[in-house]
């Protein structure tokens, strides 16, 4: 997966969150809150975070998944991923 920008992986974040979980894409901005505005729980938590790696083709490890609060915590973690990705395959 390539993004250009911290936008248009807030695009992918929208989508997968529309499809994953039923959500207005009026629902989903920047500031929106996992659980208090998003109705998610954990179960949901796990999905997005599965999701998420299938995308970005990296892990997402525990720390970073329990500091999720907000729909762009989960678009910062998503670029970094996605950068992580990058370097390890330049690597390889």
């Amino acid at each position: 997966m390539n993004t250009e920008s911290p936008q248009d992986t807030f695009g992918v974040v929208r989508e997968i969150m529309v499809r994953l979980f039923d959500l207005e894409s009026s629902q989903i901005s920047l500031q929106a809150k996992l659980v208090d505005d998003l109705d998610l729980d954990s179960i949901d938590a796990v999905d997005m975070i599965v999701e998420i790696q299938s995308k970005t083709g990296t892990r997402v490890n525990e720390e970073a998944f329990q500091n999720l609060r907000t729909i762009s915590d989960v678009v910062e973690l998503m670029d970094v991923m996605l950068k992580e990705g990058q370097i390890k395959a330049a690597s390889d």
